[in-house]
């Protein structure tokens, strides 16, 4: 897969050289690349933002410098152009196994008040484009998203992982407990200053262990994520999965939340 990464930033993204995502690069799965978007402003500041029309605070980011940087960077290709915002679309695991699929991504990291609009709309006429935001806040600016993003989608290339069945089992992956959050996780030693790993884990029987991962996937849920909860199909929710659910005054598809 290809990356390419326009930012008036590049320093941002040396954490791509290293841990999976570095592994990648050096084997040749993902090839990154980032540009500096300074280099295609002309005037002696290489200024890269201007006041905003109709008025109000801060800079926005100047088209002339975002279209020659696009065009440049793209040439006669046709990548999938992503644009980290607080307005759009909400970055989720579908979007990132969606995004994983492409051979190529292009990511234009906004600052100030964001990128003027007509770039979008410009680019929208022949390529794919998508806003896209990782949560309801405001960053200073979109490469930490960016990050966030490869991190994502990077896992779920071919090979990156050491064990496929690692991003299958992800909290969100499609498929994956109806999209519960993942239970508690365990290792050696079976006792770490009086707390003791659960008993069930270190049975050796496959269906209660099973069973108990699924029973704390419910309870976390339902604890830190209760609209994900409220979304499970009652159809396949079987008698434990209802009981335990009463035992938490939780009812699927309402408002009831356990204390």
């Amino acid at each position: 897969m290809r990356l390419d990464i326009i930012s008036i930033f590049p320093e941002y993204f040396a954490p791509l050289d290293v841990s999976l995502i570095g592994k990648a690069r050096e084997r040749g799965t993902l090839d990154v690349r980032v540009h500096q978007l300074r280099d295609w402003a002309h005037d002696v500041h290489k200024t890269v933002d201007d006041t905003p029309y109709g008025g109000g605070p801060g800079m926005v980011m100047k088209p002339e410098v975002w279209g020659e940087a696009i065009d440049t960077v793209v040439g006669d290709g046709s990548p999938r152009m992503i644009v980290p915002t607080p307005s759009g679309r909400p970055f989720t695991q579908e979007l990132a196994q969606e995004l994983a699929d492409e051979p190529w991504l292009l990511f234009a990291c906004g600052r100030y008040e964001g990128i003027d609009s007509r770039v979008m709309d410009e680019y929208a006429t022949r390529l794919r484009v998508d806003e896209v935001s990782i949560g309801d806040y405001v960053l200073a600016g979109g490469e930490v998203a960016v990050l966030v993003m490869v991190e994502a989608i990077g896992r779920l290339l071919p090979g990156v992982l050491g064990n496929a069945q690692s991003a299958v089992d992800d909290s969100f992956a499609p498929g994956s407990m109806q999209n519960l959050v993942e239970g508690p996780v365990y290792t050696k030693p079976p006792v770490w200053r009086g707390h003791e790993v659960p008993p069930v884990l270190l049975s050796g029987h496959h269906g209660n262990v099973a069973r108990w991962r699924r029973d704390q996937a419910i309870r976390r849920t339902v604890r830190n994520r209760p609209e994900l909860a409220r979304e499970l199909d009652p159809g396949t929710l079987d008698k434990h999965d209802r009981k335990l659910l009463d035992e938490l005054a939780f009812r699927v598809g309402q408002e009831d939340v356990a204390n």
